[in-house]
């Protein structure tokens, strides 16, 4: 005789097994101070970033170089991403959170304290040593906001918890805006100017070096509960079930993720283009307005902080990815255009005004893009996909900033920006072919039914079993 189960037998076995690997969902309140953390030494390393940058012509005097190879201090951040993306992706999902934590946050600090060996006109090798290692520091801290915010918060908070995390690194461009031009004035001697460098040098490494300890001492590598369903049941599937490579292969064999990729990278290589030529199209309509150049460039990261926290509350509470992506970018194209178009009017104030409205949607659009794609690959590695989408940001940068370039110097500062509004209208059609597959909200609602079990197949053991 063959033993029949009962009707609804496998539906409850499923059913339990997914209750079971959701039964321990908590939110943590250490989850803050992680966040915290990491958007602290994110600020210290995107301060590093732009620190030469905005007072090019101080440093190009004081080292005795051109402009142009101070601004390849800048741009050396963009090519060490490039190649290292790969080991410092897989690195994260073998290793996990706080050991990425751990090196990127030594990196910083370390390079921080090598510059301070250069405080001599001839010792720009050392800065340029020192900048490298601050290069690779950020390696390890842009493919991290959605990985923290998917690992530490809860399905209400993992949106804004990007954007907050986005918001540190932005926040440190824009205090490197501002600060080096107050504690670095344009003196002639050399040794007042070496002084006075080094003030900017011995804080940076101070407080690199303090957020390193605290990172060693508070940033743990998960709670004791998965914060939400979706995170639940990644950390129930066995490991020897998770391999990289098929993980990067089915990330490329996703027609929305790479269409995504694509359209991030378009997007944010115009920003990345813009803000390394702002001066030279401000100056060049606006002379002797440096100050004021400098100025706008802050007006476009605070602006676009502020869009980048706001779309990710708006996400938090609509989960509309697909629609907010789609305004956003198409707002980012007006923006663009309105920016193009005003900058040669005369009026400083309407550049501000037009500068600050790209700034608000462009850099809003950073979050939007790492938040989109984990829905889009969950359940992939966050690391890895907001990896390969910084890597389409490095590219296209690279790309955009010589060719805007080129443009500006033989057709113009106008032409050199419909050049980037072209291939902003360019995303924006491909944006609008992104299906909206939203695999994570899919998990936490599908693992949300398992708390109801059909009366046919339901036990009262099970039942209690269920319950969160």
């Amino acid at each position: 005789m063959v033993k029949r189960e009962p009707a609804g037998a496998s539906a409850l076995a499923a059913g339990g097994q997914a209750a079971a690997a959701t039964a321990g969902v908590q939110l943590s309140r250490l989850r803050w101070v992680v966040l915290l953390l990491f958007s602290s030494y994110s600020l210290c390393n995107g301060f590093q970033w732009i620190q030469y940058g905005s007072i090019n012509n101080i440093f190009a005097r004081f080292y005795g170089v051109s402009a142009f190879a101070i601004d390849w201090l800048s741009m050396s951040y963009m090519l060490t991403y490039i190649p290292l993306l790969f080991p410092v992706a897989w690195l994260l999902d073998k290793r996990g959170l706080r050991l990425i934590a751990l090196v990127g946050s030594a990196l910083n600090a370390l390079g921080a304290w090598v510059k301070l060996g250069s405080l001599k006109p001839h010792l720009f090798p050392i800065t340029v040593l020192g900048q490298v290692i601050c290069s690779l520091s950020q390696v390890f801290i842009l493919g991290m906001p959605s990985r923290i915010a998917s690992v530490w918060f809860g399905s209400r908070e993992v949106s804004t918890a990007c954007s907050i995390a986005v918001f540190g690194n932005q926040l440190g461009i824009a205090t490197g805006f501002l600060v080096p031009p107050v504690l670095v004035p344009n003196v002639d001697d050399a040794e007042k100017l070496a002084y006075h460098i080094s003030i900017m040098f011995f804080m940076t490494a101070g407080v690199a070096t303090a957020l390193f300890i605290l990172v060693v001492i508070v940033f743990k590598e998960k709670p004791l509960h998965p914060p939400s369903r979706a995170q639940a049941l990644i950390q129930s599937r066995p490991t020897q079930e998770y391999s990289y490579t098929q993980s990067i292969l089915r990330l490329f064999r996703n027609a929305n993720f790479v269409l995504l990729m694509l359209t991030y990278g378009l997007n944010t290589g115009c920003f990345y283009a813009l803000s390394t030529l702002l001066n030279r199209m401000v100056i060049h309509h606006y002379p002797r307005e440096e100050v004021n150049a400098g100025r706008i460039g802050l007006t476009i990261i605070l602006s676009g902080m502020a869009g980048a926290l706001i779309s990710g509350v708006w996400l938090d509470r609509t989960k509309t990815y697909k629609q907010t992506t789609l305004a956003v970018y198409i707002m980012s194209l007006v923006g663009m255009i309105a920016y193009t178009f005003t900058l040669s009017l005369g009026h400083l104030w309407v550049v501000f005004v037009t500068a600050g409205m790209l700034g608000f949607f462009m850099t809003g659009y950073l979050p939007l893009g790492f938040e989109f794609a984990a829905e889009l690959t969950y359940p992939e590695s966050e690391g890895t996909s907001s990896g390969l989408l910084n890597v389409s940001a490095q590219i296209f940068g690279i790309a955009f900033t010589i060719g805007q370039g080129q443009i500006m110097d033989h057709f113009g500062t106008k032409a050199g920006n419909l050049f980037l509004c072209a291939f902003l209208l360019l995303g924006t059609i491909m944006t609008a072919f992104i299906k909206a597959d939203l695999r994570r909200q899919q998990a936490n609602l599908g693992n949300e039914q398992t708390k109801v079990m059909p009366e046919a197949c339901t036990d009262p053991i099970v039942l209690e079993e269920s319950k969160l």
